[in-house]
C-alpha cells in the first residue's frame, strides 16, 4: 500500500476503541510526511499541544515539514482531546507508533527507529507513550501486533507532572475534574521513568509562564536516576507555545539541535 503524503489516514479501519464514549465523536488520524530517501529512514511522531481542549496546528505540519528539511521522515498524530478523557488519547499514541511499525516497509521507516514529539499537553502523552507501552496486543489486528514503545521521546516545553507543577487546564481535560489520586499519579511521568525508557530530547524556556519548567527538570532528574540517555535545552526566556519559535533565532535553533541528536541515536 502506497501512503500520500501529508494526508491523513485513519488510525483505526475497521472500528476505533472508544469512538462512541464522547460527542461529537472524533476520528483520529495520522498523516504521514516521508522524506525521498535510498535506504529506510528514521520516523518520528508529531503530536500537537493544546491542552488536551484542541491541537495547535502550528505544533503539527510545520514541525512535520521543519523535520522533512533536515532529512528526518515524520507524520503527525491527530488524537483525541476532550471530551474525550484517558485512555483514548494514549491508545490513538500508541496506535500511531504501532502504524508506523507496521507499515515501515511501504514508508521506507525503520521500524526500530521510530519517535515520538510532543508540545505541552501532547509533551504530555508523548512521555505517557514512553513510560506506558507494551511489547504488542496478542488479541488485536496486525498494527496492534506491534511494540508502542517509541525508540526516542522529544517533550517541548511538555506537562509531565500532575504534582506540585501541573498544568490543571490539561489535566482536568484528560481526567476530568476530581481525578482519583492514584491515576493522578500513574500519570505523573516523571515517576514512571525506568532504565528502559527511551533516550529523550527536552527543551523548555526558564520562565514559561504556563507550564513550569519543573516538568522538564524533573523528568530529566528522573532519566538522570536511571541512567537513561537524554539531551536538556533551557532557553532563558520565552512565551508558552513558541513551536519552531521562527520569531526568537535563539530559542530556533532547538529543531536543528533536535535533528542532530536524532541522527547520533539512529535516526
Amino acid at each position: 500500500m502506497a501512503f500520500a503524503y501529508a494526508q491523513p489516514v485513519p488510525l483505526w479501519e475497521n472500528g476505533t476503541p472508544g469512538i462512541n464514549s464522547a460527542e461529537p465523536a472524533f476520528e483520529p488520524t495520522i498523516s504521514p510526511y516521508m522524506i525521498d530517501s535510498d535506504r529506510p529512514t528514521g520516523c518520528v511522531i508529531v503530536c500537537p499541544g493544546g491542552g488536551y481542549a484542541h491541537r495547535a496546528p502550528h505544533e503539527g505540519e510545520p514541525i512535520a515539514r521543519a523535520l522533512n528539511d533536515r532529512g528526518i521522515s515524520a507524520a503527525v498524530c491527530d488524537y483525541r482531546v476532550a471530551p474525550y478523557r484517558h485512555p483514548y488519547p494514549l491508545l490513538d499514541a500508541q496506535r500511531a507508533i504501532r502504524w508506523v511499525r507496521a507499515n515501515a516497509k511501504e514508508l521506507n521507516v525503520k521500524p526500530d527507529a521510530v519517535g515520538i514529539l510532543g508540545f505541552s499537553a501532547g509533551g504530555h502523552l508523548v512521555t505517557t507513550a514512553a513510560t506506558h507501552y507494551d511489547g504488542g496486543l496478542s488479541d488485536g489486528d496486525e498494527i496492534d501486533r506491534q511494540s508502542s514503545r517509541p525508540d526516542a521521546v522529544i517533550p517541548c516545553y511538555a506537562v509531565i507532572s500532575f504534582g506540585e507543577y501541573k498544568h490543571t487546564g490539561s489535566m482536568k481535560n484528560l481526567l476530568g475534574e476530581d481525578p482519583p489520586a492514584e491515576l493522578m499519579q500513574s500519570l505523573s511521568n516523571e515517576t514512571q521513568v525506568t532504565e528502559d525508557t527511551p533516550p529523550a530530547f527536552l527543551w523548555h524556556t526558564a520562565d514559561d509562564p504556563a507550564v513550569p519548567v519543573e516538568n522538564s527538570l524533573l523528568f530529566a532528574e528522573a532519566l538522570s536516576a536511571h541512567k537513561v540517555p537524554y539531551e536538556l535545552h533551557i532557553y532563558r526566556t520565552g512565551r508558552h507555545g513558541l513551536g519552531l519559535a521562527a520569531d526568537f533565532p535563539h530559542i530556533a535553533t532547538w529543531i536543528d539541535l533536535c535533528a542532530e541528536w536524532l541522527k547520533e541515536v539512529g535516526f
